[in-house]
């Protein structure tokens, strides 16, 4: 099933208990905006290539439409489109004012050269720089995506329509970036953690982890847990995974991967492959990789007591049918990443206003913001007898069509 599907049989099911009008439903299901652009550059070896980029804005109902951008072989219009839907409901469960976009483009980024890359981001920049924008639809980091993509897309749109920093979040704090949005998703991973285990009377202290995915998410989600006292004992990145059941070195990990070796390189913990890291035996198991981890076999397997899904789109609905029949509690993607748009919100209001905040200022906005989120979630799911899921999803359809109900859509 692909991630659109996905995203769509999630959103009828909380539908379905809100008795959602089919009126109201066909106006937030359906993309306002697609875009599909050819980019042709010049190679290093002068040679050209072209390559496809997609732009979907899904709502912008509550506001101007946010999303990332990501460069990976297996982008297509199908992938934007269900994460742009995600997004719509991702701001909105958090109560930002913001809709939801995705954008990404289809390339191997590890086969090209920072030049290309800057080429390719340019042009897609100049193919799309009249749907973007600080009032329109704003981008930011994702897959294979960092603050330097960011900066490239700043300085090309200024070109076009001059000074406007608030056009992209994630840029680098130098160039009116925001301190404590590079670990903002992590550690907004990490809050929503703690406030699902103090419901059954645990701390991150007590407990054990895996996380599967070593990027910027799984990376400072790891750094989090272990400065809080939790073990990690299985993380992976692409080329595999490591099991320490006592708690891997966490500190010695993040300083390998930041050297860019491979966990295959790790010395001091065993191997597993990505498979086992999904069955090992702990409390929590983040996934926070790429979609589609966990189908129907693959949730069999899980032996952790609680899911939480720092990736986008990780449990197709079957699996999440398993998850509920085996009592596994899941914090949805919709709720457990969005710290990265949380201060990605924060970065644009600096932008728009001129001026800077503290990362304690950061800091203490993220947390309030994630952990109100979740508590409101709880309650409701609580209160109706609901899983996690439903429950985000009945809470963001609610703002978003009470929203576009009031513009008389």
């Amino acid at each position: 099933m692909s991630l659109l599907a996905s995203a769509q049989e999630y959103f009828d099911r909380a539908a379905r208990v809100m008795g959602l009008d089919d009126r109201i439903r066909a106006v937030l299901v359906n993309p306002e905006r697609e875009v599909r652009v050819n980019l042709t550059i010049e190679r290093d070896n002068g040679q050209l290539a072209s390559f496809v980029g997609y732009r979907v804005q899904h709502n912008s109902a509550r506001g101007p439409m946010k999303g990332g951008l990501r460069y990976h072989p297996l982008v297509d219009m199908d992938e934007v489109a269900g994460l742009a839907s995600l997004m719509t409901w991702k701001t909105a469960v958090i109560d930002l004012p913001f809709g939801g976009a995705k954008g990404g483009i289809c390339c191997d980024p590890k086969s090209m050269s920072s030049e290309e890359l800057e080429r390719l981001t340019r042009k897609f920049v100049q193919k799309i720089h009249d749907v973007i924008g600080p009032q329109l639809d704003i981008p930011a980091p994702d897959v294979n995506t960092n603050a330097e993509v960011m900066a490239w897309i700043m300085s090309e749109y200024a070109k076009i329509h001059g000074f406007n920093p608030a056009v992209v979040t994630g840029k680098p704090v130098e160039l009116h970036g925001s301190a404590g949005r590079e670990e903002a998703t992590g550690l907004g991973v990490v809050h929503v953690i703690d406030e699902a285990l103090k419901a059954s009377g645990r701390t991150i202290a007590d407990c054990t982890f895996a996380v599967q995915g070593f990027g910027n998410v799984g990376s400072n989600t790891a750094r989090a847990l272990h400065e809080r006292g939790g073990r990690v004992i299985a993380a992976s990145d692409i080329s595999g995974g490591l099991l320490d059941p006592e708690g891997l070195d966490v500190p010695k990990l993040l300083a390998h991967a930041r050297q860019r070796k491979s966990f295959t390189e790790f010395a001091g913990a065993d191997r597993i492959t990505n498979a086992e890291l999904l069955a090992s035996e702990c409390d929590v198991l983040i996934p926070a990789a790429l979609g589609d981890v966990f189908d129907e076999a693959a949730a069999r397997t899980v032996r952790a007591s609680m899911v939480v899904e720092a990736a986008n789109g990780p449990t197709m609905p079957d699996a999440d049918r398993v998850f509920a029949d085996r009592g596994i509690l899941v914090v949805p993607d919709i709720l457990a990443n969005a710290g990265g748009v949380s201060v990605s919100y924060l970065e644009w209001v600096q932008n728009l206003q001129h001026v800077k905040w503290t990362i304690e200022q950061v800091y203490e906005h993220l947390s309030e913001t994630m952990r109100g989120a979740y508590r409101a979630v709880a309650a409701l799911a609580s209160d109706r007898h609901l899983d996690l899921r439903t429950a985000s999803y009945i809470i963001a359809i609610g703002r978003v069509g009470r929203a576009a109900v009031l513009q008389g859509v």
